[in-house]
């Protein structure tokens, strides 16, 4: 009798524990992540390209002497500002001045022989009618005053030859600009046209910066102006100092060069730039940015919600209408600030997944939360209702 209820209380004990174990062990369910998406939307994309370049002067002269002569005075501060047509060098214009008197007087002297010569044609002219004279002797006459006719434009030219010459004893600036240091001095003897240069002559404000452009680039950049959104830049030029320092004035893009050189494929683009201060010289390497292109449906996303694989291909995640997550190959084309420029893998309201990407994989259901990125570059959740249009992402 004791043994039957020994083995009925431990049948209840057995089964009163059993009961106990399953109410303290809920069933375990699977929890559904929440992550952060934004729609995809179009922005204003500027398309900027950059390049290195050097600055070179607007315009450049080398003086040069036309004439031969000993220098008798130098008539300039060497660095110093000179303008067109002033006075640099003085050579001696001893001999020039002697020759240009001695062809005035051939001329003067021409001019007397021309007044003897008309009238003794004139002369015999009239005595011819009444043959008082033979008719050699009046063509004698008549040949003689047009030979001194001839000697007077000879003679002419010589005189303003010889004006010339002594004119060029005078060595002046042909171009206004910044005059460098003189290669000779007071008492230095000079040849015409001699192949080293006296001074040299640079203008400096405006100047120019040569940059250099791959063809391949230039001719991406011309295929994607073909397309509808994208229109042709504004060509202004942004300068970026050898110190890393941003250059205060903008310039604007002036002329590209009409062929490509063969040794490295790519093409020349010249930049003016004002240069007030004297800051930019010429010879400086320089970091240019020109604005070539202006795409009004670029798509811009967050940089949180591109990713990139081992071999560095970019993906993003993106949560379909069924609220699964999809992992989709994307290509990038430039970075801006905080932003991907996508020119492919992404369409208009895609919704982007851009927080919690270490929570999901492809294929994951999730339960995604609204949201969009404030002017410092954080996701900020979207309490107001929204329409199904994407949020503006403003222009970059």
């Amino acid at each position: 009798m004791k043994f039957s209820r020994c083995i009925g209380g431990l049948v209840l004990l057995t089964a009163f524990l059993s009961g106990c174990q399953q109410e303290s062990s809920p069933a375990i369910s699977a929890q559904v992540p929440s992550v952060s998406y934004i729609k995809v939307a179009t922005a204003t994309h500027q398309i900027d390209a950059k390049m290195q370049a050097r600055v070179v002067a607007s315009q450049i002269a080398e003086v040069r002497p036309q004439v031969s002569g000993i220098v008798q005075e130098r008539l300039f501060e060497e660095g110093s500002i000179v303008e067109e047509g002033q006075l640099l060098y003085q050579i001696d214009p001893a001999t020039f001045q002697a020759a240009y008197n001695e062809a005035k007087a051939n001329l003067n002297s021409a001019q007397a022989s021309l007044e003897t010569a008309k009238l003794k044609d004139d002369r015999y002219a009239k005595l011819i009618k009444v043959e008082g004279i033979s008719q050699q002797d009046a063509d004698d006459a008549h040949a003689a005053y047009l030979e001194a006719k001839a000697n007077i434009e000879k003679y002419t030219a010589a005189l303003e030859t010889a004006s010339i010459n002594l004119e060029y004893t005078r060595v002046k600036a042909p171009i206004s600009g910044h005059i460098g240091i003189s290669s000779v001095t007071k008492g230095a003897l000079v040849t015409a046209q001699q192949s080293s240069a006296l001074a040299t002559i640079q203008t400096l404000n405006p100047i120019y910066v040569d940059m250099t452009q791959r063809s391949s680039e230039l001719l991406k950049l011309r295929q994607l102006i073909n397309e509808k959104a994208v229109s042709q830049g504004s060509a202004a030029v942004r300068l970026t100092l050898e110190d890393g320092s941003e250059y205060d004035h903008e310039g604007r893009l002036k002329v590209q060069e009409v062929s490509v050189d063969a040794s490295t494929g790519s093409v020349t683009l010249r930049a003016e730039f004002p240069n007030p201060d004297g800051l930019l010289l010429p010879g400086m390497f320089v970091r240019t940015q020109v604005n070539e292109a202006v795409n009004e449906g670029a798509i811009v996303v967050p940089q949180q919600g591109i990713h990139r694989a081992a071999d560095g291909q970019a993906y993003a995640y993106v949560i379909d209408d069924s609220n699964r997550v999809e992992k989709r190959i994307v290509e990038t084309s430039a970075a801006v600030e905080n932003k991907w420029v996508i020119t492919s893998g992404l369409s208009l309201n895609d919704r982007l997944l851009v927080e919690g990407s270490d929570k999901v994989r492809a294929g994951s259901e999730v339960t995604p939360i609204l949201v969009e990125m404030n002017s410092s570059g954080a996701m900020v959740t979207v309490t107001e209702p929204q329409s199904d249009e994407p949020f503006s992402q403003g222009g970059v």
